[in-house]
């Protein structure tokens, strides 16, 4: 039995090794991992890495290099335009002076040092790094791997606490060109120092992985971590992306600062998103208007948004395009549900404007494409990028398809058809990189209950089912007040899927995960506690048993029996 299971775990360590392309073995005490260019080499447990995390690192590095590329040119355009308007004469071309813009970037959190390195080696025309850790062995593993990678010339370290680190750097002069936050859990602790530390068109990259608290589990917890109220709600990942994008507005806001969202994504176990941070108090009074409060139907799970702010035109003789802030009138909604008459939950506040720049994507995935060789996730992030430049932008939320009809106990309508009930209604639809059957459209609600109705006619549900759910025969007992074409169209087939680009993918891997805290994540020893910790709790209420009792407590209880009998 013991051969078996060594046997087996074997096998599975070279599985693990073949997907994760790794090299564990084991050169002078220490274990080596490869992942793009970056070799890097572990000692200690104590030391985090996560091999799930490469699709984010090789997602940064595509992006870095495309925002690096777009910042150079922008900086270097202003230097020239104040030259000029200074009347001062220079001899420099633009692409000399393009050369000269400093590139700073900032791993709060390094652990390894992994994908500072990567930074460093894959990322072109980066003047400096420098990676943080608030573990001591954490920086001499980095210092190790640093100059194992020949990438000292680059690399900076930093034994301080990340908040102070930045603090420091909050003046204009020591300000970075980028900042990457990848905790463990909550980034919420950082995000003060954060925007302060970014330069004017700089980059921040946050990843949050208490997806539990986002996705609505804990929404008064989600209150004091992010500022926002989350709901347990079909399209929980969305809803994610957008509360930690208004908590970043939230902390930017208060030192005059704004975002602007180029890029979020909902991957696996956690988000993340890359946002530009700018200066400018006229433009944080805009910011009422990104922002929305959430009304969430208890019966049917119908969202209505709530804008806390609005402009509306306001033009003078001096400036015709001139704006006006105003106050909507609330609420959006009546008492009860007007598709399934049951209450609201409200929740938020939310970022309702755009969460992606599709042009800053397209760049991003011809980047991908045109160095697909660099990235061992080339084909995943083709794949989501392609369907996050086919999102409806303008559109926040989504639906979910097994969801919508199994809330009235209907046969699920095949996913091409609703798409082209939605486009022959007249209104747009389109797929969320979020979830596999999502449907992202500016139809309302009516609109999608009547196409369900419709579909309803031809595919009826049992009466039983409708007796024993009053929500659903309400629904369903609704007149159709829409004329619903369900012909199928050839558009309804968006290019990602015709193209068999990979959108969502099976876990390649057991165990797959965010992992526990401060550890390797890989080898034979995290696979066997893993294995030893499944099903732990069920295994615990089997060892509990009751006490044995002793005859004398059988016979007492037998006599109380009795006696109550006789009375």
């Amino acid at each position: 039995m013991f051969s078996k299971c060594m046997n087996s775990f074997r096998y599975f360590e070279g599985y693990v090794k073949r997907i994760m392309n790794m090299d564990t073995s084991n050169i002078i005490g220490k274990q080596s991992i490869i992942e793009g260019q970056a070799e890097i080499r572990v000692s200690s447990e104590k030391v985090f890495y996560n091999p799930v995390q490469e699709f984010n690192r090789d997602l940064s590095i595509a992006v870095l290099s495309v925002f690096i590329n777009d910042y150079r040119k922008e900086k270097a355009f202003k230097k020239c335009e104040k030259l000029k308007s200074e009347g001062i004469d220079f001899e420099d071309s633009h692409d000399v002076c393009v050369n000269k813009i400093p590139v700073t970037i900032l791993e709060a959190l390094s652990a390894t040092g992994l994908r500072s390195i990567r930074y460093a080696k894959e990322v072109s025309n980066v003047t400096k790094i420098i990676a943080n850790d608030l573990s001591e062995q954490a920086v001499e593993t980095i210092k190790d791997n640093i100059v194992y990678n020949s990438v000292d010339n680059v690399i900076e370290t930093s034994h301080d606490d990340a908040c102070m680190l930045m603090y420091k750097h909050k003046h204009h002069s020591k300000r970075f060109t980028a900042i990457d936050l990848d905790p463990y859990g909550c980034p919420s602790i950082f995000l003060d120092s954060a925007v302060q530390s970014v330069q004017d068109g700089g980059l921040l990259l946050v990843t949050a992985t208490d997806m539990a608290v986002l996705a609505g589990n804990s929404p008064e917890t989600c209150y004091v971590k992010y500022g926002a109220i989350s709901l347990k709600t079909k399209c929980c990942h969305e809803m994610a992306l957008r509360i930690l994008l208004q908590s970043i507005e939230h902390h930017a806001n208060r030192y005059s600062r704004f975002i602007e969202p180029i890029l979020s994504i909902s991957a696996d176990f956690y988000i993340r998103v890359f946002v530009k941070i700018y200066s400018g108090a006229f433009h944080c009074k805009k910011t009422t208007s990104k922002l929305s409060m959430v009304y969430q139907c208890v019966g049917c799970d119908n969202l209505t948004l709530q804008p806390l702010g609005a402009f509306k035109p306001n033009p003078t003789e001096k400036n015709p395009d001139q704006v006006k802030s105003f106050l909507p009138s609330v609420p959006p909604v009546g008492e009860f549900c007007v598709h399934c008459n049951q209450r609201h939950h409200l929740g938020g506040p939310i970022w309702s404007a755009p969460i992606h720049n599709v042009d800053f994507v397209s760049r991003v995935l011809n980047h991908v494409e045109e160095n697909s060789h660099k990235f061992g996730t080339a084909k995943r992030i083709q794949g989501i990028l392609s369907m996050v430049q086919e999102e409806l932008q303008d559109t926040p939320l989504y639906y979910i398809l097994d969801k919508l009809f199994g809330r009235v106990h209907l046969e699920t309508m095949p996913m091409l058809r609703m798409r082209s009930a939605i486009l022959n209604a007249g209104y747009q639809v389109s797929f969320s990189h979020a979830a596999k059957l999502s449907i992202k459209t500016n139809a309302p609600a009516h609109i999608i209950w009547d196409i369900i109705r419709t579909w309803e006619k031809t595919h009826p549900v049992k009466a039983s089912k409708l007796e024993s759910d009053a929500t659903a025969k309400y629904i369903l007992s609704q007149d159709i007040k829409n004329t619903v074409d369900l012909t199928e169209r050839t558009d309804a087939n968006p290019s990602s899927r015709r193209n068999g680009a990979l959108r969502f993918q099976f876990n390649p891997t057991r165990y797959w995960g965010p992992g526990s805290r401060a550890s390797i994540n890989v080898g034979e020893e995290k696979m066997s506690k893993a294995v030893k910790n499944q099903n732990k709790k069920s295994k615990k209420q089997e060892k509990r048993e009751h006490s044995p009792r002793s005859e004398d407590d059988g016979a007492r209880k037998k006599q109380y029996v009795v006696e109550e009998s006789v009375d």
